[in-house]
This record gives structure tokens, C-alpha cells and sequence, in this order.
């Protein structure tokens, strides 16, 4: 199960990673640039989690995300992805950030669980592995992060979380109920996305 589990947090990474590279290569940055956009979205949000359960950061102890980290950025580079036409590069941008959403608030909620962190705990841990790369990213290229305009961003990554903690508490553990949410949660992100769905806003 953890090597099934792995494969989803790899995922979140190389989709975040993407997202990063994307962002940094629309501001014309230079290789560095791009890089380090790419890096820190792409284990931000991990890390400030980590830090709050007292955990050594993976990327510290685990060269697995380094690797795919730098992995997707070569392909990304070697197949010129920076120099497709912008309504497409805006396309893979939001499947790519999307993913990476989704699959990041799973691996965080799943590790909520694993320390037994109540409800609050585990939605807490899901939503700040799933935004805190991209807050740091749209920051850093000074752009207003995605979590303040795009309302069913957040929102997904605690609704995904919720969920799996209620399967947890029901007994119903395992890599079915991963997928599940996976598929769930990343429908849901880009139906929102498409169909523009908003919360309600306050004062109005």
C-alpha cells in the first residue's frame, strides 16, 4: 500500500512540478528561475506540513521527489512545453495544478491519520500540502495566489480531506478509497473551474 500511496504523492509532485515550470517560463524567467519556481511549488506545501507534525521534511530523507522533480523539468524542457501557444499552456496549467491539488490533499490528509489527528487536524494538514507550494509560487512571481479567486480551490482540498477522513472512520481504508477520492476530488476542481462555481460572497 505504501508504494501504491507513493505513486499518487509522486504524481502530485510531478503535477505541481509542471504547474511551477509553467508560471516560471510565462514570467520569462531564466533556468534557475525556473527551477526554483518549479522546486518550491512543488515541496512547499509538504514541508510546512511536515514542520507541523514534527516531521523531518521528506525531501530531506527521500531523494524520490528530487528525481521526479528534476525528471519532469528535463522532459518539460526537452519537448519545448514553454513554447506552446498560451490557451493550451492556461489549459495544462489548470489540469496540471488541479492534480496536484487533489493528490497532494490526500497525501496530507493521509498523514493526519496516521498521527491520529481528529477531523480539524486532518483537513488542516490536507489544505496546507495542497495550496501552501502554489501560495508560495503565485507570491514569489507576485501574482494574487490562487487560493483568494479561485473558490473551489481550497475548498476541494478540504472536502477531499473530510471524505477520507469519514471512509477512515468507517473502516474503509486502503487504495480503492484513494483513487476514489482522486478521481472525485480532480472532477469536481475541474467542473468547478469550467462552470465557474463560487461560494457565496460576503455582503452580497
Amino acid at each position: 500500500m505504501q508504494l501504491q500511496f507513493d505513486v499518487l504523492f509522486l504524481i502530485g509532485t510531478a503535477a505541481f512540478t509542471i504547474s511551477g515550470y509553467l508560471v516560471g517560463a510565462t514570467k520569462r524567467f531564466d533556468v534557475l528561475g525556473v527551477v526554483i519556481l518549479a522546486l518550491l511549488t512543488a515541496i512547499g506545501g509538504g514541508m510546512i506540513r511536515d514542520v507541523l507534525v514534527d516531521r523531518v521534511p521528506r525531501i530531506f530523507i527521500d531523494a524520490g521527489p528530487l528525481y521526479t522533480i528534476f525528471a519532469t523539468l528535463l522532459v518539460a524542457w526537452a519537448i519545448k512545453l514553454h513554447q506552446r501557444n498560451r490557451g493550451l499552456l492556461y489549459k495544462i496549467f489548470i489540469i496540471a495544478d488541479s492534480i496536484g491539488l487533489v493528490a497532494f490533499s490526500i497525501a496530507g490528509a493521509q498523514i493526519g491519520l496516521d498521527v491520529g489527528l481528529n477531523l480539524f487536524g486532518v483537513a488542516f494538514l490536507a489544505f496546507v500540502t495542497a495550496v501552501g507550494g502554489g501560495l508560495v509560487r503565485d507570491m514569489m512571481v507576485n501574482d494574487v495566489p490562487f487560493i483568494l479567486h479561485e473558490d473551489f480551490y481550497g475548498t476541494v482540498a478540504i472536502l477531499v480531506a473530510a471524505l477520507l477522513y469519514a471512509a477512515a472512520q468507517a473502516g474503509w481504508r486502503g487504495l480503492w478509497v484513494e483513487w476514489t477520492l482522486f478521481v472525485i476530488g480532480l472532477g469536481l476542481r475541474l467542473v468547478a473551474h469550467l462552470r465557474d462555481f463560487r461560494l457565496p460572497r460576503v455582503g452580497h
